[in-house]
């Protein structure tokens, strides 16, 4: 899809900054912008931050014609349980499925075990006299539902969540309740399990569906304070949404269904690891982005970013398909302090964007990892955002003397050297259990740091993996907005029945397969993408006979079956170490992505610098003393320039160690590339 305006912004609004990346595609220039995120609206600061780009670059915002948006909305909204006031709908005998949730007890030895979260109480959960068999038959029609609706009404209901038993197998009986509840209670937001996730397993599509139903009247209110802002100054660009899967969706959709845009922001990050990789040729690349609040792991092997079925936030399952990420909450404003056992912590705990990290002077009082940094010479106070924002340097090393360093008897730098150092082994941590439960070797793994404060912790971090190259992109600091940038809309589709993977279901298949292209096609008709840059791709969930789970394989040949069985074998075996493939195979549920093309302009290639530029110089404090290290600006490299550890990177919107015993140059493209210096 083309647009003619000549504009095109990509926003990722994170839970400290919100980050821009503009691309102006009259000269190829992809620049680079942030400002600070307004919780209380985000809208508000995200046209803040549009509106200083425009002056900084020289476009106007009538020529934007393009807004593709990452949001963590959704996300904190489930988080801090800032949700709407719902109710559930569900088949009589089934009201407590979101209570008994599944036989997992991560706590079973806990003297005080947590119990699973619910979001709705269990006098709003309400059972309708009905029943649909598996195969799709009624059991049991829908009787009266006017005394339902007579109880839905004495409830008040800001939101109503509709999962019935084999919904996905039979949606009617579904759209008769939302029918009935439009006429009973209109203007109430509806979610139906068939819609937003019509695949078996009962609990867990109630749990999306319940968490879709919640979230519809937050995100459409800051969708409508958005929409609202369109105008000002000519500015009236279309409007995209990321989703969890990397791709993007209308305004309508995501105002339908807002479960998908959960892992919003962070999916733009693994989209642009996922592009580098090729533009680096790099295949394989762990990609880490450290941001304000927290440190995001995601997995790129052979060029492509691994995708799941099925994600998880705050412990409440989400059966959506998302890109496979790990979130820790480590960011550079994870707050430290010292338990009641005298242990140092870090995290998860952040200050967040107001009041922010104390050297922000934003009336910020407890340490954080960017306070740390900040004692400890590796920020430069007068430089910080590229001179934007000055450093409260004694304000740090007051908080951080007396919250870590008197109760620990530590000098100041001796606290914040802790602090980063139980920082760094919880990122490593993360990073190892990304790459060991696929079995993979971080040794054949480039970390790719990203994110504002990822630099400054990546040499050290990759230390401690054994990883001996480190990659530092253009632009880190807004790197998941520059993902973002390239993206496609996508939209998945899902379809849930027992086939056996076998030729005597073969005709089956081929019909099903027929009718989820179709369905595609058509969404991406309604979306006014040309017939040009449509694309649909077919997976597939398989497991073997007898198993309680299933693998997502590609499925780019359906519907013939024999490449789809040899992938399944051969993921079954990278995934587990073994593959029975004399046993039976079960295709449980069938996918298809409809892809909507947006133009990929080309970017201007990078400019590295001509002449030499002697490197600065600043006291960092390393091991109980403070040296000189040379600080060099990145838009000063040159190729031919070697930096060897310890050095300080630094520009606008980011700063990178190079710790002792690497060494770093500026390749083609414009990235840094660390390595260890061999032994």
């Amino acid at each position: 899809m083309s647009v003619a305006q000549p504009v095109r912004i990509a926003v990722d609004i994170g839970g400290t900054f919100t980050d821009f990346q503009i691309l102006d595609q009259r000269h190829g220039r992809v620049m680079a912008w942030k400002a600070p995120t307004t919780p209380a609206d985000p809208s508000e600061g995200l046209m803040i931050g549009i509106r200083q780009a425009a002056e900084r670059f020289g476009f106007r915002l009538a020529d934007v014609g393009l807004l593709l948006h990452g949001t963590t909305i959704a996300t904190n909204a489930v988080l801090e349980r800032k949700l709407a006031h719902g109710v559930l709908l569900t088949t009589a005998g089934f009201e407590d499925v979101l209570e008994i949730t599944r036989h997992v007890r991560r706590d079973i030895y806990g003297l005080a075990p947590d119990p699973f979260p619910c979001l709705i109480d269990r006098d709003r959960r309400f059972g309708v006299a009905e029943r649909m068999r598996a195969d799709g038959s009624v059991e049991t029609a829908l009787g009266d539902l006017a005394p339902m609706m007579e109880r839905l009404r004495a409830t008040a209901p800001e939101a109503i969540a509709i999962g019935l038993l084999h919904a996905y197998a039979n949606p009617a009986h579904e759209r008769a309740l939302r029918d009935a509840v439009a006429k009973a209670l209109p203007g109430v937001p509806v979610s139906l399990s068939s819609d937003i996730s019509p695949e078996i397993r009962e609990y867990e599509r109630l749990s999306t569906t319940v968490l879709n139903a919640l979230l519809m009247p937050v995100v459409q209110r800051y969708l409508a304070k958005l929409e609202a802002r369109l105008g000002e100054d000519g500015f009236r660009p279309r409007i995209f949404l990321v989703q969890s899967n990397g791709g993007m969706c209308s305004l309508a959709r995501a105002a339908e269904q807002p479960a998908r845009l959960l892992l919003s922001g962070p999916s733009g990050g693994a989209l642009a690891a996922e592009r580098l990789s090729r533009r680096l040729e790099r295949p394989n690349l762990v990609a880490v982005d450290m941001g304000g609040t927290s440190f995001d792991v995601s997995v790129v092997q052979d060029h492509v970013i691994g995708l799941v079925t099925q994600g998880e936030v705050d412990r409440l399952p989400v059966r959506l398909p998302m890109v496979e990420m790990r979130t820790i909450g480590a960011g550079g404003g994870s707050i430290a302090s010292v338990d009641a056992a005298g242990r140092l912590t870090a995290g998860p705990r952040s200050a967040g964007a107001r009041p922010g990290p104390v050297c922000y002077g934003r009336g910020g009082v407890e340490p954080t990892v960017t306070d740390a940094n900040a004692v400890l010479g590796r920020l430069d106070p007068d430089f910080f955002l590229g001179g934007a924002m000055a450093l409260d340097l004694k304000g740090a090393r007051d908080a951080m003397t007396t919250r870590i360093g008197g109760p620990l008897n530590l000098s100041t730098e001796a606290a914040a050297e802790g602090v980063l150092r139980v920082t760094n082994a919880q990122l490593a941590a993360a990073v190892r259990l990304s790459l060991f439960e696929k079995g993979l070797d971080p040794r054949q793994f480039s970390l790719l740091s990203f994110g504002g404060a990822g630099g400054l912790h990546a040499t050290e971090v990759a230390d401690e993996l054994g990883i001996t190259e480190v990659v530092l992109p253009r632009e880190p600091g807004t790197l998941s907005a520059y993902g973002i940038l390239f993206s496609d809309l996508v939209q998945d589709i899902a379809r849930s029945r027992l086939y056996r993977a076998e030729d005597s279901h073969a005709a089956a298949l081929a019909e099903a397969v027929a009718g989820l292209r179709a369905e595609a096609d058509a969404r991406l008709a309604e979306d006014g993408v040309p017939d040009s840059q449509r694309a649909v791709e077919v997976s597939a969930d398989l497991r073997y006979r007898g198993q309680a789970f299933e693998l997502l394989v590609p499925w780019p040949e359906a519907p013939a079956l024999a490449p789809l069985l040899a992938r399944f074998h051969a993921t079954h075996r990278a995934r587990f170490s073994y593959a029975a493939e004399g046993d039976p195979v079960e295709i449980v549920t069938l996918r298809a992505a409809a892809i909507g093309r947006l133009d990929k302009p080309e970017e201007a290639a990078a400019t590295p610098a001509e002449s030499a530029t002697a490197p600065g110089a600043r006291q960092v404090w390393q091991g109980g003393a403070a040296t000189a290290w040379p600080v060099w600006r990145r838009e000063r490299l040159r190729l031919s320039d070697s930096i060897e550890g310890p050095a300080i990177i630094e520009e606008a919107f980011a700063t990178h160690v190079i710790a002792a015993g690497w060494r770093a140059a500026l390749d083609p493209e414009g990235a840094i590339i660390a390595r260890r210096i061999a032994a």
